[in-house]
Order: C-alpha cells, then structure tokens, then sequence
C-alpha cells in the first residue's frame, strides 16, 4: 500500500509556474495520497476548481475536500461560487466518511497567518478500514503548533460521523446502512511544519529521553524513522544558502508499525516546494 503526502502549493513549482498535471503525475501512483494547500477559485490559479479538475485528471481515485476556510467568489454569472483552501485526499479505494476539525488559530500581526484544517476520513482499504487524518499545521509559531496538536490528540470522539439506532426510520437517517467504521487503525500525514524531534514531534511521539526507542500505548510511532531513511522534504534558500528539511511526516498508531516497509522522498520533483514523501505499508 504506498502512502502518500504531498503539499502541493496549489500546483505553483519549485520553477514559480503553475502546472498542476505535474502534481497529477506524482498522485497517480499513490494508493492514497493526503494533498496540502488545494486551490478553489483563486486568481493565482486562474480561478481552478483544483478538486475538480484533479478529480478527473485522476479518474481510478475517489476524492474527498475539505476547506479550512470558505470566502465570497461570487460573479454576475455564479453567484454561489467560492474561494476556498484546504485538504484533499484521494484514494484508489472507496472513502467511507469524512469530517472536518479547524484547528486553533491565533491572530498574526506579521507574517501572514491563515486558518487550516485536519481532514479525517476512513477508507475501504483492501486489509480493512484505515483512518487516515490529514493535516497541515500552521507554519510560523511553535506554541500555535502545539496548541493545534492539542485539539486534534483531544478530539472526544468515539465513533464516526453517526452511531446509534435509527429511531426515526421512515426518514432514513441511516440510508439502511450498518453504523459507519471507525478503525483504530490510523495515519497521520501531512505537512506538519515542524522537524523530528522538535517539541511538536516529541508531543506526538512522547518523549522518553532516558529510554530511547521506548513508545507508548496511545502515541503515534513515525514511519520514517522505523525504515532508518534519512531524508528531506523541503529546501528554502536563506541567505544564499540551502537549506534542507523534512516538515513533512507520516505517523501510524503502534499497530501498523509491522506493516511500515519503506519510506523516501522525490527531491527531483518540481511540481511544488515540497517533495512528496511516500511511505509504503505490507
């Protein structure tokens, strides 16, 4: 099963040129892929419907969106159109059910700041439902990271979307179908913004100075890591000078950790200012 995560700067390269086939290409091999930054509507992408047009760039996907946020693009023609920008994740395998967390956003002063969102979604994987959670963490404070790490660990859900019997059943709330799956299985991917071992990884992989190697029941286990690759998935050139990171990540809970094979980054890819990063599970 090969993993994908993939911020892809709604479709605008390393090149500065706007070309989403060139991301097309890269999720056509995923057999599920968890896409950061997905353009709706927006100028600088000459007003695209990305998941749309993804959507049928990738026809043997099912796809599912969900915008962080959502703001008046309306013309004299389309007077419900939007702007919107958010996660995307596509799968070679049906998509059960979604649902969409904001996570906690702190006003900025300078740098630009904008809302974001962690896209959960359980999909019919052919080893059995998988949750996958899908999110892009905020890119300039620490402590607003930790804080959005926080409410998604937090989350008190114990279900999916619905549980319960249907006691209303000529309205057919259920559609007749069984209570939705909700796994314990699940992946965490996403662009993170943050390095290994930074406060933000260790809140999720605890921290256990004294024990190396030691992990816990309820953390998250990196996959990276567990295949020894060593890798990075974004360069930014400060004062004349490259310099290399990996701000994107791939966790499991600790009963995949078996099934991790392999994990590399396609640092030759031009299609955004990120590489993707697959992972790939038995």
């Amino acid at each position: 099963m090969r993993l994908l995560t993939y911020n892809i700067q709604y479709g605008y390269g390393r090149d500065d040129r706007y070309d989403l086939t060139r991301v097309a290409e890269v999720l056509k091999s995923a057999d599920i892929a968890a896409c950061q930054e997905v353009d709706r509507h927006w100028s600088r992408t000459g007003h695209d419907d990305q998941p749309a047009l993804l959507a049928r760039m990738l026809p043997d996907h099912f796809t599912a969106y969900a915008p962080g946020f959502d703001m008046d693009a309306s013309t004299p023609s389309d007077k419900s159109r939007r702007r919107q920008f958010g996660p995307m994740i596509l799968s070679r395998w049906p998509i059960l059910w979604t649902r969409t967390h904001l996570l906690p956003l702190r006003r900025m002063l300078d740098p630009l700041n904008t809302q974001t969102c962690a896209l959960e979604a359980v999909i019919a994987a052919p080893t059995g439902p998988l949750r996958i959670i899908n999110l892009h963490l905020a890119h300039v404070g620490v402590d607003e990271r930790l804080a959005q790490l926080d409410h998604l660990l937090s989350l008190p859900y114990a279900s999916g979307p619905w549980s319960g019997t249907d006691d209303e059943p000529t309205r057919n709330w259920t559609e007749s179908q069984p209570e939705p799956a909700f796994p314990a299985s699940t992946v965490w991917m996403g662009d993170f913004n943050m390095e290994p071992f930074s406060a933000e990884y260790l809140r999720l992989t605890g921290q256990t100075p004294y024990h190396p190697g030691a992990r816990y029941a309820d953390s998250l286990v990196d996959a990276v890591a567990l295949t020894g690759a060593k890798l990075y998935t974004h360069e930014k050139i400060i004062a004349g000078t490259s310099r290399l990171r990996q701000l994107d990540h791939v966790f499991v809970t600790p009963d995949l950790v078996p099934r991790v094979r392999s994990a590399r980054s396609d640092a030759a890819e031009q299609g955004s200012d990120h590489f993707p990063l697959w992972v790939e599970l038995s």
